[in-house]
């Protein structure tokens, strides 16, 4: 157990002993264990856009053995899929990687709703049983919806934490009373850290925000601050402060598959702003395997620097 470890477990004090140590497992497990940055493997793409959108690109994917078998090939700190994902593999890689359930889900057979929510597809017990040290959860702050998906946030999170379980909440603005652009602008992005650590989550998850104002009283205090924003790492960091000044655990999201270059600036800059690391999927399972294997690797590196 490192100090860093040690440190970050202490921002938590108010959960069980269970709670901590499977927090423990994720920041202990794989190439970066002890540093207290992550690198973890989501594969929900399948539910969430299809499997010849998520899979085709690189066949291989459509079988769930492969994606946790990167995730371990790469030695990455955990890896989240939904249920049925995760109970294709837990018995056969039992204890082998820290295992992450994503207890809601959301499907575009009805199209892109304008004010999205996803459905609850899997509980704690789910979780209990298939080994896994954490449930995930995903909330659409600007959604009309919101409210409700904030209320099964809270629930979801109460049960875990009873439980002994982890709690990674992926914070992705949209909706109506959003633009496009305000879907990953800073003042959004920061804002939508922050109502997930006050929902109780562990593990934040974000999209990268860009330099974009959406808010008109939040800009002014932007402006009139002065906070720096130009560059991606000074808007990591806003970000990460927002998150209770640091002390939670903020990773942010690979997005859409980019080229290696851009994927790896990306890194350069989360680390440079203090981010704690990435939640990569498309950017790796999308790759032939050797290709994620490399580019997983040179992250890795960046981020145990």
């Amino acid at each position: 157990m490192t100090g860093r470890v040690r440190e970050i477990l202490s921002w938590y004090s108010s959960d069980n002993p269970g709670t901590r140590a499977n927090l423990a497992r994720m920041l202990n497990h794989g190439r970066l264990a002890g540093t207290g940055r992550l690198l973890i493997l989501p594969v929900d793409q399948g539910f969430e856009h299809g499997p010849a959108r998520s899979f085709q690109p690189n066949p291989p994917g459509y079988d769930p053995r492969y994606h946790i078998e990167l995730a371990l090939a790469a030695n990455l700190n955990a890896y989240a899929a939904p249920l049925g994902f995760i109970e294709a593999v837990a018995a056969d890689y039992a204890g082998e990687i820290p295992l992450i359930l994503k207890a809601n889900n959301h499907e575009l057979l009805v199209g892109e709703e304008p004010d999205p929510i996803s459905a609850v597809t899997a509980t704690v017990r789910d979780a209990l049983r298939l080994g896994c040290a954490a449930v995930g959860f995903t909330i659409y702050p600007g959604s009309e919806h919101a409210r409700q998906m904030y209320e099964q946030a809270r629930a979801l999170a109460e049960e875990a934490k009873q439980a002994g379980l982890a709690v990674v909440m992926w914070s992705y603005p949209r909706g109506s009373h959003l633009s496009k652009d305000g879907e990953t602008s800073l003042d959004v992005i920061a804002y939508a850290a922050h109502i997930a650590a006050q929902l109780g989550a562990h593990i934040i998850k974000v999209k990268l925000p860009t330099a974009h104002l959406e808010q008109a009283a939040a800009a002014k205090v932007y402006q009139e601050a002065k906070l720096p924003r130009e560059e991606l790492s000074d808007r990591v960091a806003h970000v990460v402060r927002s998150s209770f000044a640091g002390r939670r655990i903020v990773i942010f999201s690979g997005g859409a598959r980019s080229d290696d270059a851009t994927v790896l600036d990306e890194a350069r800059a989360i680390r440079a702003g203090g981010g704690f690391g990435s939640i990569m999927g498309r950017n790796a399972f999308q790759r032939e395997r050797q290709n994620a294997l490399s580019l997983l690797g040179e992250i890795t590196r960046i981020y145990g620097e």
